[in-house]
């Protein structure tokens, strides 16, 4: 079953590939039939990358459209995005999951930090920078000596007090 479809998300999301390509997109036509041809998308691609996508089909039937989806899906894997944030052709053209479209373009979005050259608008949080670290040989040796708090303290506790159910009787008979 598709996950819930986000309004914000698919206006973030829209906003976004606005930014990118310069041109305003019709908020009067739904989300998933702006993106249905695939248009838009690889244009989108060819911003980011120029010249990932060489032909984009702009007529003909649903095979010829369906494939700028599939070229779309080529060139966003090509850009970084992981497989499984990468949405089924069906899930767009058929509409069964549109979900997945959006958080297709948040994750290109997403990639598009890591890539120096990108310089447009950012979409969701920043994402994290490599921070590494250096110790000496002596640093590490005094590491060893330390009792880490993970493992626990038990500053003197005991079992006084504790009383868990009833108390067992015992008597001579």
């Amino acid at each position: 079953m598709p996950a819930k479809r986000d309004p914000e998300l698919e206006e973030q999301a829209l906003v976004w590939i606005e930014g990118n390509l310069g041109q305003p997109i019709d908020r009067k036509t739904p989300f998933e039939d702006v993106l249905k041809d695939g248009i838009i998308l690889c244009n989108l691609m060819n911003k980011l990358m120029p010249g990932c996508i060489k032909k984009i089909d702009t007529k003909g039937g649903g095979f010829a459209l369906m494939q700028n989806i599939e070229r779309f899906q080529t060139a966003a894997r090509k850009w970084g995005v992981p497989e499984n944030e990468v949405f089924q052709t069906v899930a767009l053209w058929e509409k069964k999951d549109i979900h997945q479209v959006t958080l297709c373009i948040h994750a290109i979005a997403r990639e598009a930090q890591k890539h120096p050259e990108y310089s447009g608008p950012q979409l969701g949080p920043k994402m994290a920078e490599k921070s590494e670290r250096n110790f000496s040989e002596q640093q590490l040796r005094e590491a060893q000596n330390t009792v880490s708090l993970q493992y626990g303290s038990n500053q003197g506790a005991n079992q006084s007090g504790i009383n868990m159910g009833k108390q067992r009787g015992i008597t001579n008979e």
